[in-house]
């Protein structure tokens, strides 16, 4: 469980018709595992894009089959911006739980048809993404600096693979879902489209930091996100991960700030940090009711400020866990800023401004069920 989520912190954390295979991809002949032949090869027309890492990658000129494997929000985003999970043929095993407890399923039932056993862990089988066919391959590169071992893996079966970052923006949630659609926009040649869907996530940022420069004597209050929480484990996010860009966009102050990336904390610095909000993500089976009714067996959290004042709230779960960036960023940061600073945003109604989003992007009207299970997730769609 740590390793994946070390993997999360520098790679993140990290849909489709079940794959028709007919003869296996080795007999038909159109892989090979070897960097003499490329998926891209069976096709006539070609181009080159660049990827979120400066790689220059040869697509074929038309893709219809996708495979994205350990950038586990982005079928969320290719999702809103396609409108669909049809092409995509096979995902990660951690997107398709957060799918299975998601809207992303109600939007897009096709991605519950997904196959995710050509990946486990951080470890991928080729013979099985093989079998899927895939045009192109999504990814999450490793940190500058680490070997690059998932890309070596494709580009040794010849398998064109597209980085889409999570630290080229220094975990800018706005920025990385912006420029993911931007570079979705170009794999799949449809630019206009993308630009439209990253302006509202700008607009919404602007928005929220116009009303902060506007009120410069505001509090900021001491913020604590509780990424996992499980059997008396704790971690959090310090400085360089998407917990530091989150709080500091919406008006708080990071007590992790002094950590970096995704630390183990106990309940002693908890206590010395005292924070006046805490939030939990869905990467954490852990509900706000565990903290404020004392549930948790050996943490007492009784005096914690956070606690006392019943500031304590898990992240909603839409088409994807809003910790990460996904397609619901902008939601994420509007709902961030309003319980950061609900006097300042008195009339921002997170429940409208979910249905109008959702039936803007994504074309569907969503029931007040719908709505209570955004707002409350289960504990189930933690499972990584």
């Amino acid at each position: 469980m740590r390793a994946n989520l070390k993997k999360t912190v520098s790679a993140l954390f990290l849909l489709a018709f079940s794959a028709v295979f007919g003869p296996s991809a080795f007999e038909a002949g159109k892989y090979s595992i070897g960097p003499s032949e490329s998926c891209a090869a069976t096709r006539e027309a070609r181009r080159e894009i660049t990827d979120s890492v400066g790689r220059k990658v040869t697509l074929p000129d038309e893709i219809n089959r996708v495979v994205i494997s350990s950038i586990w929000p982005l079928p969320s985003v290719y999702c809103l911006f396609e409108g669909s999970a049809k092409k995509l043929v096979g995902i990660h095993p951690a997107s398709m739980s957060a799918a299975q407890n998601s809207m992303l399923a109600r939007v897009t039932p096709d991605i519950l048809k997904a196959s995710t056993g050509f990946t486990k862990g951080n470890d991928i089988n080729m013979e099985e993404l093989l079998k899927l066919r895939p045009d192109v391959v999504f990814y999450a590169p490793a940190s500058e600096g680490e070997t690059d071992a998932e890309y070596e893996q494709f580009k040794a079966a010849g398998i064109p693979a597209v980085a889409f970052s999570t630290f080229t923006w220094n975990f800018d949630c706005v920025k990385t879902f912006e420029n993911w659609v931007k570079l979705l926009g170009e794999v799949l040649q449809r630019q206009d489209e993308a630009a439209g869907i990253a302006a509202y996530g700008h607009e919404a940022y602007e928005n929220i930091q116009k009303t902060f420069a506007a009120n410069p004597g505001m509090k900021k209050p001491k913020v604590l996100i509780l990424f996992e929480y499980k059997d008396g484990f704790i971690t959090t996010s310090g400085s360089n991960f998407f917990g530091q860009y989150w709080i500091e966009s919406s008006g708080g102050i990071n007590v992790a700030s002094g950590l970096s990336g995704m630390p183990e904390i106990n309940m002693e610095q908890v206590y010395q940090w005292d924070p006046d909000i805490i939030f939990i993500t869905n990467f954490s089976p852990a509900l706000p009711e565990d903290l404020l009714e004392n549930k948790i067996e050996g943490h007492d959290w009784r005096g914690v400020s956070a606690v006392k004042n019943g500031k304590v709230y898990k992240f909603p779960l839409g088409m994807y866990r809003w910790f990460p960036p996904s397609s619901d960023t902008p939601l994420a940061l509007k709902w961030l800023a309003q319980k950061t600073h609900p006097d300042l945003f008195p009339d921002m109604d997170m429940e409208k401004e979910v249905l109008d989003y959702y039936e803007r992007f994504y074309k569907v009207k969503l029931t007040d069920d719908d709505l209570y299970k955004i707002f409350h997730p289960a504990r189930e769609a933690s499972q990584l």
